[in-house]
């Protein structure tokens, strides 16, 4: 049973005439003859008396409706569709990691606002590896997250590469590391620190890079916001690792300091870590994700292109050292 044979079906059933239906429909009477011939050939019934007048037969009394309601579901589909392709959605749901949000997104909200006034954008902050989750089951459209490529390598992921940045020490400003312009990897790990909660990537890569190094990472608090870990941390022994962009507001608090972690052990504690298994670029990479599919749509096409115009910072805006913030 196809929609072209129900559409003859109702077009004669409305008009009483198979010349009428073919007016009606644009094609010529052969055509509408043979759509109804096939589809009474497939239910097995005659569904139109032939008499100068088309009559439904008990047949066709009984599909008639049940062909509107299908006719007219397709109908709903096909102008649903047709919005979706124009760009009529109702929302766009993004969801990204929380310095993303407070550092980089603005200008993009406001572009899309002004671009899309008609649609409804819903920005919410989460940890990378729940956002990944929420856009694989379709509650968003776009992630902005660290690549966990557990999640983006499906096939059915359209992913791109936004930037990478350094990880660096956040601690009060009379901390015990604020001495040092690079805090060494041995002196790092012999103090407590607070982290992010489970399901945030920033979590399981510093629990991996102290795994690498063989060290045990003493984590004594877990937070899920960056006023929160400058909060914590101003108050004295506890320290941070963060990336760059998660500490831009920071940078000017002078009860803070702000260190980058050295490229290589140092003199002192040298034997607590193997050289070699230090990596001298620790940096995470941070991508804008969504679907294959989903770039068919305007919305999210330009919300996409936006992020990679307006996002991608420059790493040279935070300048850290002994002396500052």
């Amino acid at each position: 049973m196809r929609l072209e044979q129900l559409q003859a079906f109702l077009a004669v059933a409305q008009t009483g005439s198979f010349q009428q239906a073919a007016h009606k429909c644009g094609v010529t009477q052969s055509t509408i003859s043979r759509q109804v011939q096939g589809l009474e050939a497939e239910v097995g019934l005659s569904l139109f008396h032939r008499t100068p007048h088309a009559k439904l037969t008990v047949g066709g009394e009984r599909l008639l409706p049940h062909a509107r309601k299908i006719c007219q579901s397709w109908q709903n589909a096909a102008v649903e569709l047709g919005d979706l392709l124009a760009g009529k959605q109702p929302e766009l749901c993004v969801a990204a990691i929380h310095s993303v949000c407070a550092a980089y997104l603005p200008p993009v909200l406001q572009k899309f606002c002004h671009d899309y006034p008609n649609v409804q954008l819903r920005v919410t902050a989460l940890g990378s590896d729940r956002a990944l989750k929420v856009l694989k089951d379709g509650l968003v459209d776009i992630a902005i997250v660290m690549n966990n490529r557990y999640f983006t390598q499906a096939p059915e992921m359209l992913v791109q590469v936004l930037y990478n940045e350094p990880i660096e020490v956040l601690m009060a400003a009379n901390h015990p590391l604020a001495q040092y312009d690079r805090v060494p990897w041995p002196e790092l790990i012999c103090y407590p620190q607070v982290v992010f909660k489970d399901g945030y990537g920033m979590q399981r890569m510093v629990q991996e890079q102290f795994g690498r190094i063989g060290a045990r990472l003493h984590a004594v608090l877990e937070l899920n916001t960056l006023d929160a870990f400058r909060g914590v941390v101003r108050q004295g022994e506890l320290i941070a690792l963060l990336p760059h962009s998660a500490l831009l507001e920071a940078v000017p608090d002078r009860t803070l300091a702000i260190r980058s972690i050295a490229q290589e052990s140092g003199n002192s504690k040298v034997s607590a870590i193997s050289q070699s298994a230090i990596d001298p670029t620790w940096t995470r990479e941070v991508v804008l994700v969504t679907t294959h599919d989903r770039m068919q749509i305007p919305p999210i096409a330009h919300f996409w292109n936006l992020v990679r115009e307006f996002v991608p910072p420059q790493f040279d805006a935070l300048k850290v050292g002994k002396s500052g913030n």
